[in-house]
């Protein structure tokens, strides 16, 4: 069809096609390569009248008549016909369908029916987003928003968060109705619609940007009063909200800048003031002396503020205004365009403010005005002061989009009249950019002169950067050291525009250098023919950079393709980013069509298989067996221990059909396998004898995490081993408890070079069911969290009980029920490798998890070499290899023509393997070479006469360096504290905190809850979190006596051991 050829059974006849017809008809081999088309216009330039398909033949149960049939017809096909049978009179499509409107017409005029009418209209599109459930699934998966919610996102619930009402929606759809022509629309248009609705009815109040409150000292003012004022100047059935007058009030910093002494200032709501006195700092005004004159009632001519009193009997509110901007900054991507090069990272921004007393009332959802800032929608309500931290949770407010710039001070009338006392218009526009966020700063600062000294002083560091990144680029370093030198740039660009509130004209060059700009494009096209030969090689790219560097005008014209191979973000800047990054880019794992689950790679699953042999061998040792029992539970085994599957009972998948057909009872598919498991290990234990039962299994289970998912940390589908032992002595099944925790410790220590911590779990933190649970806890210093690494459980008889499980002793005679152990380890050990040795060059790999510990690349190869010469480095490193083989080091040599050797040691830099030898021309004279260690970057040559042995005694350095690095950065972060004041400032310090602490589970709710953090977390994506306990230590620092005091002020039980704090994973 593509070729406009026809098909080789055009021509069949009748006889030839009916009998394919069967075939198809009865779903045979044959019939299934084959598909019924008309006969239209095989050469037409409209592709779909070119014989289009119209049956096919299907063996899928069909969702009403199951089997029955086994040919369908087209969509393109039915269309038409249902269309003209069923009345529908007006055929609504979407332009996409533009080019099948000719064949439906076709198929109706050749089947002599009725003609419907088909009414044809365009998709709406919108600016700066992706409308694509792929795309926004990407945004989710990464953890670049907080959900599908997500005020960014185009989605009904993200807009309706942003502040967006129904009644906004509805008039918008109405008013835009149908439309052929195609059409990306901005933003604003649906924003002002919502303007409407919300601007008749929202309470007016007042914020003031914290960090550049002025205070308003006013001479003639009484002690404070409250006055009741109008909630909406224009709708007094908005209702009254009392107003604080007080001899010190707070206003803006971008009003305080516009003001000089004599002024006659306007205080709304309460009546006018004089300008005495103004203390400054640079340009910064530090506080405003003013005399009260309310028998001055011309309002007319006055300068009018917004402002707050101070008083004792309402205190300001805290709250946060929230600042989304748009997540995807090209206006209008094409289908060529990666939206993630177009990718918004930094859309998010909060201000801290100091709130009207009223706004302590607001509910989750209610819409109101801050006057000259605009419309709010209140996401978090402000909860009042804990009497354990003295600290109130501040009201989250976000920013509701405007069709305009909301309006900032002004002089009555001046906006149309040059008559007045205000300031000039230009000084009044500046100020409404600021108020409306057009290059204001994270704290809505005061703007200076662009010919300001400190102005000035920024634009030259800005110049010099600028020579920086040039001169960079014109001696071809390295993608990494120019990308830092224009990060380093657009920093400065960024400061300068907060302090300015523009942009730095031009942005690079003194003014001067552009009067020759024309000139300039002449000659260069000029000089450009004359180089055209020399750049021939070099084949015209396209290059297309990240959002962030596109800023850069000057940087990208002159940018050199980026192959975009390495890390681009660094690992303290941006955890999250950082660590989705090296999983994708080391090759570990694949995204995946269904939410929280992943593929691992063969990179990643190597070390899950390398942490198997180990501990697996191990178990054996113990006399312990592998088995597999099935992955479905019936509904009936789950619930049977119901205190036990209720920690899951959330989390459980069910499968509830068979094709179409409902099941009789659902089916889940294991969280856990003690109820897979227990109800065989009553059958198979009857006597002493058959004791002690040890098995171990190696499997999947499903957990259907609702919270945002992790590759590695937090998925749906993760592969675990799960022991699940019985013994007839309680001692036994304690002794081995602790036994496979020391393992556990083994396998993150010895083979994953990563210290943890052992320890006990709270009663609160146990495992359900168990006696008592044993854990392995590692840090992560980065985000200063804790990780769960392995859990040991003693279960007791609890399940023995309830599974009835019994043996008869032979002492007694008796029956008695067993004792019994669980325990697990899953391949979250790959994430927590990956976040405590990478770096912002990627993945480091310990030695002995690693799948290739050296990786052989060929250096030296030139042009001018013969393929004999170049074979013979080939060659020789081949030799090499094998040598380190027989050695049983794990090696590889990256033998690809297709890839320079720098590209070979980015890509496994990038991979993590531990050490890259490269054998050139000389070394091969020499015999020796160069071995490059991944964990520090040191070169060093050596003989290849011994290279097996001093690899080795190299990779055993490379492991103990990375575990004594790991053991000292944990050490230096886990602290002992019995003060509750110093135990929140070490939390928000990412320390671990050893606390003496009574054990009470409802005192440890209440920990959890008075530390839980307010302001967004450090990494995407993570849950907002309070300390947990972490374990009950084995080893205990010293200090716990009767007298001692548990570490939460709350509790009035004694402590009885140090235990581990920390926020976690």
């Amino acid at each position: 069809r593509e070729e406009r050829v026809p098909s080789k059974n055009r021509e069949n006849s009748i006889e030839r096609n009916l009998e394919l017809w069967r075939e198809m008809v009865s779903g045979s081999n044959r019939g299934l390569e084959c598909c019924l088309r008309v006969k239209m216009d095989y050469a037409s330039d409209n592709g779909c009248l070119r014989d289009p398909t119209i049956y096919r033949c299907r063996l899928e149960p069909h969702t009403c008549t199951g089997t029955k049939y086994k040919v369908y017809p087209t969509y393109d096909f039915s269309c038409p016909i249902v269309d003209s049978v069923e009345g529908v009179t007006h055929t609504l499509r979407t332009m996409e369908y533009h080019d099948r409107d000719e064949q439906y017409y076709w198929f109706i005029e050749q089947l002599g029916l009725r003609k419907p009418y088909i009414w044809e209209y365009s998709r709406l599109n919108l600016q700066n987003t992706v409308l694509s459930k792929r795309k926004l699934t990407w945004f989710v998966d990464e953890g670049m928003v907080d959900g599908w919610d997500d005020p960014r996102f185009p989605t009904v619930r993200g807009i309706l968060r942003r502040g967006m009402t129904v009644e906004g929606l509805r008039q918008f759809i109405a008013a835009q109705g149908s439309s052929k022509a195609t059409v990306v629309m901005e933003w604003d248009k649906i924003w002002a619609f919502n303007r409407k609705v919300i601007d008749p009815v929202s309470p007016r109040y007042t914020a003031i940007d914290k960090a550049d409150a002025v205070p308003f000292l006013l001479s003639g003012a009484s002690e404070p009063f409250c006055k009741e004022v109008a909630k909406h100047p224009k709708n007094p059935d908005v209702g009254t909200k009392p107003t604080w007058c007080s001899p010190t009030v707070w206003i803006e910093q971008v009003d305080a800048v516009l003001l000089k002494e004599g002024d006659v200032v306007t205080l709304i709501n309460w009546g006018n003031t004089v300008i005495e006195s103004m203390t400054k700092d640079g340009d910064k005004v530090k506080s405003i002396n003013a005399k009260l004159d309310l028998e001055n009632k011309n309002f007319r001519d006055s300068i009018k503020l917004t402002w707050l009193g101070e008083t004792d009997e309402a205190a300001f509110i805290p709250c946060k205004c929230i600042y989304y901007e748009h997540i995807i900054t090209k206006p209008v991507l094409t289908k060529d365009d990666d939206f993630k090069k177009y990718v918004n990272r930094n859309s998010k921004r909060e201000v801290d403010s100091l709130g009207d007393p009223c706004l302590a009332s607001l509910k989750k959802g209610d819409i109101v005005q801050l006057q000259r800032k605009g419309f709010f929608i209140c996401d978090r309500p402000h909860v009042p002061v804990s009497i354990h931290t003295s600290v109130a949770a501040p009201c989250y407010l976000i920013a509701i989009p405007d069709s305009k710039s909301a309006p900032t001070t002004t002089t009555s009338g001046a906006a149309t009249s040059e008559k007045g006392k205000g300031r000039p218009k230009t000084e009044k526009k500046k100020v409404e950019e600021v108020k409306a966020g057009k290059g204001a700063g994270e704290s809505g600062s005061a703007k200076v002169p662009p010919d300001s000294p400190a102005a000035l002083e920024l634009k030259g560091k800005i110049d010099e950067q600028g020579q920086k990144v040039r001169q960079l680029k014109g001696e071809g370093a390295e993608k990494s050291a120019v990308d830092a030198a224009v990060a380093v740039l657009l920093g400065l660009k960024a400061k300068y525009k907060d302090l300015t509130g523009e942009d730095l004209a031009g942005g690079k060059r003194p003014a001067a250098k552009e009067k020759g700009k024309e000139k300039g494009k002449e000659k260069g096209k000029e000089k450009g023919k004359e180089k055209g030969k020399e750049s021939q090689a070099k084949k015209k790219v396209k290059v297309e950079e990240p959002a962030a560097a596109a800023a850069a005008s000057e940087s990208a014209a002159d940018a050199k393709k980026s192959t975009r191979l390495g890390m681009e973000v660094k690992k303290e800047e941006n955890f999250g980013e950082w660590y989705s990054q090296v999983i994708k880019k080391a090759e570990m794992v694949e995204y995946y069509d269904v939410s929280g689950c992943y593929i691992l790679r063969p990179w990643s699953y190597s070390i899950w298989e390398s942490i198997k042999a180990f501990f697996d061998s191990e178990i054996k040792k113990r006399g312990i067996e592998n088995v597999y029992f099935p992955i479905f539970v019936s509904k009936s085994a789950l619930e049977k221990e119901k205190s036990h599957i209720e920690d899951f009972a959330p989390e459980v998948a069910w499968v509830t059909k068979s094709g179409q057909s409902d099941l009789a009872e659902p089916i889940a598919i294991r969280p856990t396998s003690e109820t897979v498991m227990y109800p065989a290990y009553a059958k198979w234990i009857q006597s002493y004898r058959d004791l002690p039962l040890l098995l171990n299994q190696w499997n999947n289970v499903v957990r259907w995490e609702f919270k945002q998912p992790q590759p590695f940390l937090r998925t749906r589908e993760f592969l675990w081993q799960e022991g699940h032992t019985a013994y007839a002595v309680r001692d036994d099944a304690v002794e081995e408890v602790h036994a496979i925790l020391d393992l556990y410790r083994r396998v993150y220590e010895e083979l994953l070079a990563i210290p943890v911590i052992c320890g006990r779990k709270t009663e609160k933190e146990k495992f359900a069911g168990a006696d008592f649970t044993t854990t392995v806890e590692a840090y992560i210093s980065t985000s200063g969290r804790g990780i769960q690494g392995a859990t040991s459980h003693h279960l007791g008889q609890n399940f023995s009980k309830m599974f009835d499980i019994q043996f008869e002793d032979p002492t007694t005679g008796k029956h008695e029920f067993v004792y019994q152990n669980s325990w697990g380890l899953t391949t979250r050990t790959i994430g927590v490798l990956t976040m405590v040795h990478g770096d912002d060059k990627g993945l480091v790999l310990p030695p002995r998890a690693a799948a290739v510990q050296v990786i052989i690349v060929p250096c030296g190869v030139s042009v001018k070499m013969t393929d004999a010469e170049r074979q013979k480095i080939v060659d020789s490193c081949k030799v090499f290899e094998e040598k380190l083989k027989a050695s049983e080091i794990r090696v590889r040599g990256d033998y690809r023509e297709n890839y320079t050797p720098g590209w070979k040691f980015n890509h496994w830099e990038l991979k993590g393997v531990p050490i890259r030898v490269e054998i050139g021309p000389r070394d091969m004279e020499r015999d020796e070479f160069v071995a490059v260690r991944r964990d520090t970057g040191d070169r060093e040559t050596l003989s290849r006469s011994d290279a097996g042995t001093k690899l080795k005694a190299l990779l055993e350095e490379i492991q103990n360096r990375l575990f004594t690095t790991a053991a000292k950065v944990r050490d230096e972060n886990v602290v002992v504290t019995t003060d509750w004041n110093e135990f929140l400032t070490l939390l928000d310090q990412k320390k671990l905190i050893l606390a003496p602490f009574c054990g009470d589970p409802e005192i440890e709710d209440n920990i959890k809850k008075e530390t839980k953090k307010d302001e967004a977390s450090a990494e995407v994506g993570q849950a907002l979190m309070g300390a947990k306990s972490l374990c009950i230590p084995f080893n205990q620092p010293p200090g716990i006596t009767p007298e001692t005091k548990c570490i939460y002020p709350g509790s009035t039980k004694p402590a009885k051991y140090f235990t581990l704090f920390g926020r976690s994973y």
